[in-house]
């Protein structure tokens, strides 16, 4: 598994600098300063990460900015961050302008993640199939209710992964809103019984909770049923998806789901890497996809993708 990791320096140790040129590079895998930009999702992930490095290694500084997905790869394009943390690899576009540059860009998968909905507590319906929250997704209501839809940034990775993966391209419902920051979709939630929450799992896990299985008392979180198995479901004579028997087919974010991508609405976590040699950004890079940083991420609710980890059937007594 270090091999994998290792031979980022080995491809990019040598350009840019020149092997044995007589500049030296402004930053080491473990010393310097570097700017890096994140996917505003990450932010529990990404301070817990940076801080564990920085306590390894006390000359290393590394300065995160929390934003958009679209700001971040602005932000790589522009050269005013050596990373970004986001949660899909560069398109062709972006691939070619950096051939143009002839600058190295090294990109990899950290995690599978999985996107939250969330409502407030007072809010009956806790329990949704594919088909309900499409309809949330495009129209704005479902089976005669109404709901206002929150999301973090106009422009983020959630607005991106609801048009995309849900929505099949379509707009989302008029008066969808836009909190300003993680931490704010949260908090209106839980003051609006009619919101709907689209959020990162890891800013809802309860961090005190060492089973992972439950989440922030304040909200409540949605369990889903996949497209799958509603049309198996439904195979069954007077099935109805909102029959006390059929809970246990709706699946929440916990972290075995998202690893069997059980629940539906999962995503994978990736770092682009812009560094002409073998620096700072690298050895964070390592760190993350290494042992230690894989195991943070595990913690923080997320399925790492470069650890060895089996999943066991379990029979709770």
């Amino acid at each position: 598994m270090k091999t994998l990791w290792i031979y980022i320096g080995l491809v990019i140790g040598c350009g840019g600098l020149g092997c044995g040129g007589k500049h030296s590079p402004p930053d080491t895998p473990t010393s310097g300063t570097i700017k890096i930009s994140v996917d505003e999702s990450y932010q529990p992930l990404l301070d817990t990460e940076i801080s564990v490095f920085e306590d390894l290694n006390p000359d290393a500084h590394i300065i995160a900015q929390y934003k958009s997905e679209a700001d971040c790869f602005k932000d790589l394009i522009n050269d005013s961050a050596t990373m970004v943390i986001v949660t899909r690899p560069l398109n062709a576009e972006e691939s070619e302008y950096f051939k143009g540059l002839k600058m190295p860009i090294n990109s990899k998968p950290l995690a599978r993640d999985a996107v939250a909905l969330i409502v407030n507590p007072e809010n009956p319906d806790t329990n949704m199939t594919m088909e309900e929250v499409r309809s949330i997704t495009k129209t704005g209501e479902s089976g005669g209710k109404k709901y206002s839809l929150v999301f973090d940034h106009q422009n983020s990775s959630l607005v991106r992964f609801v048009m995309d993966s849900i929505n099949g391209g379509e707009a989302l419902p008029p008066g969808t809103m836009a909190a300003d920051g993680c931490a704010n979709v949260v908090n209106y939630v839980a003051e609006h019984a009619d919101a709907i929450g689209v959020i990162g799992v890891s800013w809802v896990s309860n961090p005190y909770d060492s089973t992972g299985l439950s989440f922030l008392q304040k909200i409540r979180v949605v369990g889903l049923m996949s497209d799958s198995t509603l049309n198996y479901l439904k195979q069954n004579p007077g099935f109805h998806p909102d029959d006390p028997q059929y809970r246990r087919y709706y699946s929440k974010p916990y972290q075995a789901y998202i690893a069997l991508r059980s629940y539906p609405l999962t995503r994978t976590v990736y770092f682009a890497l812009r560094e002409p040699y073998f620096g700072l950004g690298t050895g964070f890079a390592n760190f993350l996809g290494g042992n230690k940083g894989q195991m943070i991420i595990g913690k923080s609710r997320l399925f790492p993708l470069n650890l060895n980890i089996q999943i066991r059937e379990a029979t709770i007594q």
